[in-house]
Order: C-alpha cells, then structure tokens, then sequence
C-alpha cells in the first residue's frame, strides 16, 4: 500500500514537471522556431485545457476498469509525445506533439486520484492529499529549475529528451503497484473488507448527470474555475523575474538560471500545504462545514499578499554575472539574509504560497467526501477540466492583458499589473467555498448513508 500511494504521489510531481518545464523555455523555443512568445502560451494553455478533458474519459474508465493498465497506456502516450517535442520544427508541430502530450497526461491525474482516495483512511483524507498536491508543487518547481540549468548549456530540446527517459523508467515502476478494493478507505464499508468482500458498485453513463449537477460539486467545479485562473497565471512568474533582474543590469542567461531558482524558492511556502491539510481533516471532524469554510479564509487573504509580492522591486540584487548556476543560487541564497528587498520578497512568497497551499489538499478532501467511491474519479475529472480550463484562461489572459497593458508600460511593469489583475479572481474563488458549506453537510451525510446501507448488505 505505502508503495503504491509513494508511486502515486511520484506521478503526480512528474506531470507538473512537464508542465513546468516548458515555460522557463519560451524564450529559446521563441527564437529557435521563430515564434511570438505569446503563442507559446497558447499552446501551453492547449496542452493543459486536453489534459483536462481527457482525464474525464480516463476518470470514467478509472470506474469500470482495472486502473492499472490505463496508467500504464497513458504514460506510454505522454512519454512518445515528449521525445517527439524534442525533435519539433515549427509552431503546428509543437502544438499538435504537446496536445498529444495532453492526452496521456490526463490518465495520470484522474486514475492517480482514484486509486489514492481508496487506500488513504478516512480520517487522513487531507493530511494525504496534502502530499498528493505538494507534489505537483514541488514537480513545477522541478520542472522550472531543469529548464533553467540544462537550457542554457545544453538547449531546450535536451530538457524534453531527459523528461521522456526519466518516463520510460517510471513505468517499470507500474509493474509492483498493488491497486486497492473500490470503497476500501471508507469506514462504512470495514465490515465488507474484513471479511474478504469486494465493493462492486460501478459507475454507469446514467450516473454522470447526478455528479454533475450534485450542490457540492458545482461550487467546486467553479471554485477551481476562478482559482486557476488566478494561479494559471503563476506560471508567468520566472518571466517576471527574468525581466526584474534585466532591470537590474543582468544579461538574459544569467537572469532565466537566477529567475529559476528564485522561482523555486519563494514557493517553499508550499509545504506547509502538510498541515493545513491537516488543519482541515481537524475542522471537518467538528462540523461538515469545516473544510469550506477555513479554506474560503485562506484563499481570501492569499490575494492582497501575491499583489504586494509582485509590486516590491528587487532593489540592489547582486549576482555574478557570467557565473555558473551554483554560483548564482549561493549568491540568491546570500541575498535573502543580506538585502531587506529580497529578504521582504522571500517573506511575501512564503505566506502567500502557504496560504494558496490550503486550496489544493482540502479541495481533493472535499471532492472525496461528497462522492461515492465508484463516482469519485469522474467527479475529480470533471473538476479538472474546471481546474484546466481555469488555468488555460489565466494563461492566456497574461498575453492578452499584456498586449493592452505594453502599450502604456514596459517590462517589468506591465507583466506586475496583468498578474494583479488576474489575482482579483480569488475573490469569488472564496465565496465558492462559503456557498458549498451547507450542501457539504447534506452530500456527505448521503454518501454515508449509501455506503452503510450497502455495506450491511
């Protein structure tokens, strides 16, 4: 079991390693294959828009299906599509390798949620799922910083090449996983596992109106909308500090090695995804209402934190120029200790990316909570595509906002302005979490109830 939820959790980092990494690389695809940098985010938005709608057909199958055989067919497909990146000559085969991408990428999120929410206790839920969404963090981190130290020595195809051969190694990985029972988390169902019976409930394509249009899952579904778009927006942030160092009189090589690691960072705060996660588990013991309404809390106040963190300048930044990538994190490292501004930036990120932290493992808690164990990987499904669509549109937004913005401001200040807007949309995100609260309690005292009547049966 610990096997299996450590393969899972390994999966879930390498998907947003792959998204992660491609952003850092905008400029040096831009001027290899003679393409707008924004149109890289069109197609960084497309990948991540069919990764999401193909998790709903692979979450559906996730129901009817043994889960680990689709894993395995979905990683052989995200795994071919990178290499092939690699070797990409123009705008339309890029795009059309990474929607390729897309598709085997959304096995892993759906199938990997469905085989976690049935090994992990009930009452561990968010304490869990915390490690689950850390782990995409901590993979985009990942991800951003082998971009920034192999790009610049080695070019951008090589990132992809090393992605695709650390993928072909995961999926022996798949051979010793042990897929667990339907329901085998729940505490209703404990009788039926102690005595060697097997939850047989399957989804049926006649469910699929009842998940979509149950009371709780439709303020999540638009919660992860509103969120993401806020969030998606993130992803632009190392070119944020690309520019904030060219300000400061760096070349472009030493400021996307130095925006990487910043990058990497200031989103420590993450971490502490752990024990909000938690938090929420206490909360939700104590009332249904609980896990809302703490989360609604923390997203709210993640919004005036993130507009103060991208409005501080990085006032007297010094770093080696022509230096090597170790010589530039010791120099960064140092400047957090030495210069206030840096300093009062690594503080800003640190609470703030604590506080977004609290969305993601309460969130998947939620979404558990509120479906039956047969329903749970189409209804996360579903929500992705939410969560994807939420991301695309931040994504895209930044371009389309900068394009406005560039005509009266330059970089850095017209990418600070576009990240503030898009940060506004946290705003209804929290009212999402405070509206749910009372079809929390009535959709998880039904799930209850269904699973102790079938499991006394």
């Amino acid at each position: 079991m610990y096997y299996t939820i450590f393969v899972f959790i390994a999966l879930a980092a390498f998907e947003h390693i792959i998204i992660g990494l491609f952003p850092p690389l905008f400029p040096y695809i831009a001027e290899d294959l003679s393409i707008n940098v924004g149109n890289l985010g069109f197609i960084s938005g497309m990948n991540i828009l069919v990764t999401a709608i193909s998790s709903i057909y692979w979450g559906y199958l996730s129901g009817k299906h043994k889960r680990k055989r689709l894993i395995i067919i979905g990683t052989l497909i995200w795994v071919g599509s990178i290499f092939l990146t690699a070797i990409s000559r123009s705008f339309v085969e890029l795009l059309f390798y990474q929607i390729l991408t897309g598709i085997g990428l959304g096995c892993m999120a759906s199938i990997g949620f469905s085989v976690l929410t049935d090994y992990i206790p009930y009452r561990k839920r968010g304490l869990i799922l915390s490690l689950w969404g850390m782990a995409q963090g901590l993979g985009g981190i990942v991800g951003s910083m082998m971009a920034s130290l192999t790009t610049t020595s080695s070019g951008w195809r090589w990132s992809f090449e090393l992605v695709g051969m650390i993928g072909l190694a995961l999926i022996f990985l798949y051979v010793f996983i042990t897929e667990p029972n339907r329901g085998a988390s729940d505490p209703e169902l404990n009788e039926m596992e102690s005595s060697n019976q097997t939850y047989d409930y399957v989804i049926e394509a006649k469910h699929l109106k009842a998940i979509l249009l149950k009371g709780s899952n439709v303020y999540l579904y638009f919660q992860a909308l509103f969120m993401n778009i806020a969030t998606g927006s993130l992803i632009w942030i190392p070119t944020l500090y690309t520019y904030k160092i060219i300000q400061q009189g760096y070349d472009m090589d030493t400021a996307v090695i130095a925006s990487g690691f910043l990058y990497a960072i200031f989103q420590i705060g993450g971490m502490a995804s752990v024990y909000l996660g938690h938090l929420g588990d206490r909360v939700q013991r104590k009332s249904f209402k609980g896990r809302a309404y703490i989360t609604a809390f923390f997203v709210f106040f993640t919004l005036p934190l993130y507009i103060c963190f991208f409005a501080i300048p990085m006032t007297n930044l010094s770093l080696p120029n022509d230096g090597s990538a170790v010589d530039i994190v010791v120099s960064l490292i140092q400047q957090i200790f030495l210069n206030p501004w840096v300093a009062l930036l690594f503080l800003l990120s640190f609470v703030a990316s604590a506080f977004q932290s609290a969305n993601t493992p309460n969130w998947l808690a939620l979404i558990t909570d509120v479906n039956l164990p047969e329903h749970r990987g189409t209804a996360f499904s579903i929500a992705n595509l939410f969560n994807s669509i939420g991301r695309t549109i931040g994504n895209v937004a930044v371009g389309i906002i900068l394009g406005i913005i560039g005509t009266q401001f330059t970089e850095p200040h017209n990418y600070i302005i576009t990240l503030c807007v898009l940060q506004l949309f946290l705003i209804p995100s929290a009212i999402c979490y405070v509206k749910m609260a009372n079809n929390n309690v009535t959709d998880i005292k039904h799930v209850k109830r269904t699973l102790t009547k079938r499991g006394n049966k």
